[in-house]
């Protein structure tokens, strides 16, 4: 038979209050922690979570939203998150909203239902609606990845303008002026911002944008590759391509592959996100890198600084933060000097 809280008062000679206090993460005096700590050991007593979590109005989890199990970027920030949030007590429940902005806003009520204490969301919609539910129940909403322009919200991103502006003056500077850029579709945050990150640099030296040039699309390998191959299939084809995020990238190499291109001689590519695909192609190739640790740690750090400001309830409206880390760029060998 499992045991109680009554049966860790008898071994201990505590007061049930005490004990509560303790198993809710209360204060209570050094020597009466460590003969609760050492009856729970005695006894296995394990903690009702769900119990706990009526009487505390809190259950120790966060729910994240996520694009898809298959998106690298969200695989590295979900392993980050858990960790952080584990060194402190919290448990995470992980959603897959398959890039379906309907399943999205089902999959916030269903954590809503498993009564979470926060929610962590790198969003698929373009705006704040579907988290509606979320803020009628005051439950903290850190955004990752993302920024709203129809609500101010707790947000951690990247300069996504300044990355992608970066990645084309590189190119610019060794010589190209045909310079074509492979992005999302206007319904996402980061492909607007990388796009105007990329018009920026052509308007700096003075090229006019080429919609040729601009291939829009799904973020995923199969638009990287059919976008790559209708690029070198012009017959004014670019002479370099920024490949804005992982999974274009990735297709985007398979596309050079299977059409024979080499790089850098006959076409010069830079990627963007995951730093090891860099070293895996040969040559390597030039790489825009997130700090994919370092966002989802701050992500899961400024969570749990809205649950403490949560908890103090006294009345004051919390501070929203917006954090917007650097990227840095890896120098690989496949953008060739034209000058």
């Amino acid at each position: 038979m499992a045991a109680t809280i009554r049966d860790i008062r008898d071994r201990t000679g505590l007061s049930l209050a005490t004990i509560s206090k303790y198993l809710n993460g209360g204060n209570v005096l050094p020597e009466n922690r460590k003969a609760i700590a050492k009856a729970i050991e005695e006894l296995h007593y394990e903690v009702n979570e769900v119990a706990r979590g009526l009487a505390t109005r809190r259950t120790k989890t966060i729910g994240v939203l996520i694009h898809s199990f298959e998106n690298v970027f969200a695989g590295t920030i979900i392993s980050n998150i858990e960790n952080i949030l584990r060194q402190h007590g919290y448990g995470t429940i992980v959603c897959d909203c398959q890039g379906d902005r309907d399943l999205e806003a089902e999959e916030l009520l269903f954590l809503l239902g498993k009564r979470v204490d926060g929610i962590i969301t790198i969003p698929i919609s373009g705006d704040s609606a579907y988290l509606k539910p979320a803020f009628e129940r005051n439950i903290p909403v850190v955004l990752i990845d993302r920024a709203f322009s129809d609500r101010e919200m707790d947000c951690v991103l990247v300069d996504n303008v300044s990355a992608a502006r970066q990645a084309v003056q590189v190119l610019l500077e060794k010589g190209h002026r045909r310079v074509a850029i492979v992005c999302g579709d206007e319904s996402e945050f980061t492909a607007r911002e990388r796009l105007k990150g990329y018009e920026q640099a052509l308007e700096e030296y003075q090229i006019a944008s080429d919609p040729a040039l601009i291939k829009r699309g799904k973020l995923t390998v199969e638009h990287g590759y059919l976008s790559m191959k209708e690029l070198l299939e012009m017959e004014d084809r670019p002479t370099a391509v920024f490949m804005s995020n992982y999974e274009i990238t990735l297709g985007g190499i398979v596309a050079v592959n299977e059409l024979s291109v080499a790089f850098p001689d006959e076409i010069s590519l830079i990627g963007f996100d995951n730093f090891l695909l860099s070293k895996v192609v040969n040559p390597p190739l030039w790489m825009v890198s997130q700090p994919m640790e370092k966002i989802a740690i701050t992500a899961a750090r400024l969570m749990l600084e809205k649950l403490d400001e949560a908890e103090k309830e006294d009345g004051a409206k919390p501070e929203v933060r917006k954090i917007i880390l650097e990227t840095s760029i890896f120098r690989g060998e496949s953008i060739q000097h034209l000058l």
